[in-house]
């Protein structure tokens, strides 16, 4: 399992402990320290920013992954066929500040969606699963964070802000380059606001069958 954030709150008094836990969020340590504290302990693999790492009073007990972010290729490079590994939007419009791309290999960087779910899905690819299930996975703002608490520092969201800007349009890139026969991604969420024709839904069952 691939957890990230507050969701490693769910493994807590269970046996589980994560393939990868992921946080791209610098301040989720003070906002929430006992939960990345945890997080650090427990997971056999832990994606943070370098300088999140080394600033952190804890270290992970398991393998260390940097991130970082990736860049977009040039028109050149994309001709050549050079960094393959990035799928990125290619587009007339003017150039977005941030590109809009899905990361083959993480050692090339990785593409914010602004959701730390398609970090966590780049991931899955890079160090070679074939199917990926998305679960709570909702991106529904007004709901707020299960883990999170009145009388603790929350983080700001910005889900709604990003959806259509960044987030769908990311998760869209997604379904129609790198989805397919090789890889796979569903999504085990009723309420999810990603739409069934970008990620197809499934039931708990249907992934039983699958895993069968």
């Amino acid at each position: 399992m691939i957890t990230m954030n507050g969701a490693i709150s769910l493994f807590m008094n269970t046996d589980v402990k994560p393939y990868f836990y992921a946080c791209s969020d610098r301040s989720f340590s003070q906002q929430q320290p006992a939960l990345f504290d945890y997080a650090m302990a427990v997971s056999q693999r832990v994606a943070l920013w370098e300088d999140h790492a080394q600033s952190s009073r804890v270290r992970p007990s398991g393998q260390l992954y940097p991130l970082s972010k990736a860049e977009k290729p040039s028109w050149l490079e994309a001709v050549l066929g050079r960094r393959d590994a990035l799928v990125v939007e290619h587009s007339l419009l003017p150039l977005r500040k941030r590109p809009i791309g899905f990361s083959k290999d993480m050692s090339a960087g990785f593409f914010d969606a602004r959701t730390v779910a398609y970090l966590a899905i780049q991931l899955a690819f890079h160090v070679g699963f074939s199917k990926v299930f998305l679960v709570g996975v909702d991106l529904d703002e007004k709901s707020g964070r299960f883990y999170e608490t009145m009388d603790a520092v929350n983080s700001p969201c910005g889900l709604d802000q990003h959806y259509y800007t960044r987030i769908l349009p990311s998760f869209e890139l997604m379904s129609k380059k790198v989805m397919g026969d090789d890889f796979m991604v569903y999504n085990l969420s009723d309420t999810s606001k990603i739409p069934q024709s970008v990620i197809p839904r499934v039931t708990l069952g249907d992934v039983e069958t699958m895993l069968r």
